[in-house]
């Protein structure tokens, strides 16, 4: 078997689905890739069990169609040090020895059956299937992967939640202490249906997507897939009910604080050096458009105090915070200014941007933390 195909396309879609594979795998096959021709196009396929991600390359030529197992990392390595130029593979069909011929050398690489290697799991007939624009589903996975849980004993918070409703669609996640909320009215369903999308697939779709054209995403109780611009993903979805987490936003929080994203990042960074360790809380003092970020560990004597201008409507209060949770919301936030909602220094506080994008609703909520005074 012989077919010959761009080196630079072909290292390019390598080093993307590589991420898949788990280097701990106990299965020696899932640390190859299969590659498989079908007339001028060759797939190549990455996996662990629990995701397996496809993608396509066009090839130069193409003697029959064949399927076969290369290590994924000889392949990786040895592909990133040649130039742009056409790659020939040429396959023993008995013994699996590949040979690879390039402008001046060639690599001689064991392969493996073909047949050994998992196949994805197939999708109900009562699979449902939606289209969404890339961009959108790549923003709001870029602002939720964050905010997801590593908790072994709630699995169902370690993913993100995609609640497609006949109004909009909501990308939730939530680790206890800070939830993310993005809801866009462009895309919308004619019932309401939901999954869990895991964490790790969730990150690899983010890099992956791009911010052109459409996402399909089919999915049955069990299983997903997603098709995308030249890769096909289908994975394990996570089993259970998600919290509701509508439930947990509070409905009111009168008072609101407008200020630059950038400052109060800034401020924050420099004031939680001075946090105590164990807890990292800071103290956020509000009153008259002022705000004053500060913090103090006893156990070292140690302090830090830094006032900011901001925009202030509401009663003079002090609240609490985990100061590394609000420096992610804030990194995750678009935007150049935000406004942070809160009712009472107990109650959760609901950071915004103050100008939502069209056709989106964003909200990140975290929770206060108790203040010693």
């Amino acid at each position: 078997m012989r077919f010959t195909v761009s080196s630079s396309a072909l290292a390019g879609r390598l080093q993307a689905i590589s991420r898949v594979i788990n280097p701990k795998s106990i299965n020696p096959i899932l640390q190859d890739f299969l590659f498989k021709t079908t007339g001028s196009i060759l797939s190549v396929t990455a996996s662990d069990n629990d995701t397996t991600l496809e993608t396509t390359v066009e090839l130069a030529e193409s003697d029959r169609d064949f399927q076969i197992a290369l290590p994924a990392k000889t392949m990786l390595d040895a592909l990133k040090e040649i130039p742009e130029q056409p790659l020939t593979f040429q396959i023993n069909d008995g013994t699996h020895e590949t040979v690879v011929n390039y402008l001046n050398g060639q690599y001689n690489i064991m392969g493996h059956d073909a047949d050994e290697y998992p196949q994805p799991s197939v999708l109900s007939a009562d699979a449902t299937n939606h289209t969404i624009p890339a961009a959108i589903f790549t923003a709001a996975l870029s602002r939720c992967t964050f905010a997801v849980a590593e908790d072994e004993l709630r699995p169902v918070m370690n993913g993100i939640f995609l609640d497609f409703d006949t109004e909009n669609i909501a990308f939730v996640a939530s680790d206890g202490h800070k939830l993310v909320c993005d809801k866009n009215t462009s895309v919308k369903s004619s019932a309401r249906v939901s999954v869990i999308l895991p964490k790790r697939p969730a990150a690899l779709l983010k890099s992956l997507a791009g911010t052109d054209g459409d996402i399909s995403i089919s999915f049955d109780n069990r299983s997903a897939m997603i098709t995308m611009n030249g890769y096909n993903m289908v994975c394990r979805l996570i089993e259970g009910r998600y919290p509701n987490y509508n439930s947990v936003i509070p409905s009111n929080n009168p008072h609101t604080l407008t200020i630059d994203k950038s400052v109060l990042t800034g401020a924050l960074k420099r004031v939680s050096v001075f946090s105590p360790a164990s807890s990292g809380l800071i103290r956020l003092r509000i009153r008259d458009n002022q705000l004053v970020v500060s913090t103090q560990d006893l156990d070292f004597s140690t302090s830090a105090t830094e006032t900011l201008t901001c925009q202030y409507d509401g009663a003079p209060m002090s609240i609490g915070f985990k100061a590394g949770f609000l420096i992610d919301i804030l990194n995750n936030m678009p935007g150049q200014e935000i406004v942070i909602r809160l009712a009472d220094p107990s109650r959760a506080g609901i950071i915004v941007p103050s100008e939502q994008e069209e056709n989106d609703n964003l909200l990140m909520l975290l929770m206060p933390m108790v203040l010693n005074d």
